[in-house]
Formats: structure tokens, sequence, C-alpha cells
């Protein structure tokens, strides 16, 4: 029985890779491109299909989506930018649909991944794997950071200048009067600089892979358990995690509004 546990939770935290780039995760890009599709064409549809009058549910479900990101934008960064709403709004979006895959039961998509493998391409059900929340998967929440890092440093050479922003790596935190001591504070503070820029993008990443990998693993645990207990502990855990999910895609948009933001202002 412990072995066969093992062996299901095994199955269910390997990923459907390729062999190219060492191991490309299959899973994690193609639900994640599908779900940016989906947002991408709901939001898109609602805009064409927008009415001035009183406007459908659906209609009314984006607006406030819409005003809410516009509000935390408002109250959040202090800049002048075109891409700060639509990057926020896709950002919260995004991570929302992926981290809400988690919901889905278990075993639903890995199965029908072992059935559409078996039945069109002969492959052993047991060798078809299948894992369904991308921000469960490091690489993905670590490229979506390392993207908002770069998106940092071109924010603030967008507003401080290229000449700016190098200047501000050797001169801050810690400002000296005089050259002698601008020199002598210049590695400590380029040092914290690196430090503070490595920081941003772990933290965003390791934050909502942590919360989405145990989310995860409890709802893997918990199927593992006879169907009469897994539904009575199962609901309670999708009814809170709901909260959990919400809370994650709020938080990885609120830090990368707040991170570009204190790019654009001088120290």
């Amino acid at each position: 029985m412990a072995q066969d546990a093992t062996s299901y939770i095994q199955h269910h935290l390997t990923f459907a890779k390729s062999d190219l780039f060492g191991g490309f995760h299959l899973d994690t890009f193609w639900i994640s491109l599908a779900l940016g599709m989906l947002f991408v064409g709901v939001f898109a549809y609602v805009a064409r299909k927008a009415t001035p009058g009183v406007p459908g549910r659906l209609q009314n479900f984006v607006e406030l989506i819409v005003e809410m990101v516009d509000n935390q934008i408002k109250d959040a960064f202090h800049g002048k930018s075109k891409v700060i709403g639509p990057l926020s709004l896709t950002i919260f979006c995004w991570v929302f649909l992926m981290n809400a895959m988690d919901l889905l039961p278990v075993d639903l998509l890995p199965m029908f991944a072992q059935w559409y493998g078996h039945t069109f391409y002969g492959a052993d059900p047991h060798h078809v794997y299948l894992r369904v929340v991308p921000t469960a998967d490091v690489n993905l929440t670590f490229a979506m950071s390392l993207t908002v890092l770069l998106m940092i440093i071109g924010f603030s050479i967008s507003a401080k200048g290229l000449f700016g922003w190098i200047k501000e790596l050797f001169t801050a935190p810690f400002h000296a009067e005089g050259l002698l001591m601008s020199i002598i504070l210049a590695p400590v503070n380029f040092a914290f600089q690196l430090v503070e820029m490595a920081a941003k993008p772990i933290s965003l990443a390791l934050r909502l892979f942590g919360n989405m990998y145990a989310g995860e693993l409890i709802f893997i645990l918990i199927a593992l358990l006879p169907w009469w207990v897994n539904w009575v502990l199962g609901t309670p855990w999708a009814i809170f995690h709901i909260l959990v999910i919400t809370l994650q895609a709020f938080v990885f948009m609120m830090l990368t509004i707040v991170y570009l933001s204190l790019a654009v202002e001088d120290h």
C-alpha cells in the first residue's frame, strides 16, 4: 500500500518532458499557453461586445476586475506608463487561471492524457505524465519573475537614463559627501544593489511556487483517501484554496507594481 501510494504521488508530480533543452516541460508550456489564450480571448470578446447601456454579467465581471486592477495601480504606481495597466491585468488574470487548475479533480486531466496517449500513440499509460498546475513548476515562476526583473531594469533606464541607472547602482542606498567617500562606498552600494536585484525575482518566484506546490501536494494526498473521506476533506480545502489562488495572483501583481514603481523613483 505504501509503495502504491508512493508511486501514485510520484506519477502525479512528474512532468511531461521532451528531449528539447535537456527536458522541456510540455505540460507547463501548453497549459499556460492555453490559459493565456483563454484570458486574451475572453477579454477581447468582451471588449468587442461591450455596450454603453446595461452591461451583461460577463461584461460586469470583466469591468470589475479591470477597475480593481486600475485602483491598485493608482495607489501603488507613482510614475506614468502605458504598459503598467495591461501588464498588471495580464499578470493577475493569467496567474489566477494557472492557479485555478489546482481546483480540478486530481485524476481528471492525467487520466484523459493517459487515454489519449494509449489510444492514438500506443503509449503505456503508466508512462504518460501530466501536471496541470503550471505555477507549481518552479521553472515557470522563475521565468515570470525574471521577466519582471528585466522590466524593472527597463523601467529604471527609461525613467533615469542609462547613465542615471548605472550611477544609482554605485551611489545608493548609502550616499556620501565628497569624491573619496563616494569611491569607498561604491563597492558596498553595488553589492547591496545586486542583493536587492536578486531578492526580488527570487521572492516572487518562490512565494508563488511554494504555495501552489503545497496546495497541489495536499490535493494529491487527499485523493489517496477513501472516496467519502476525499469529499469530506477535499471540499472545504478546495473552498479555502480559492482564497489562496486569488491571493497569490494578487500578491504577484501587487509586488510587480510596487517594484516597477520603485524603479522609476529616485533614491
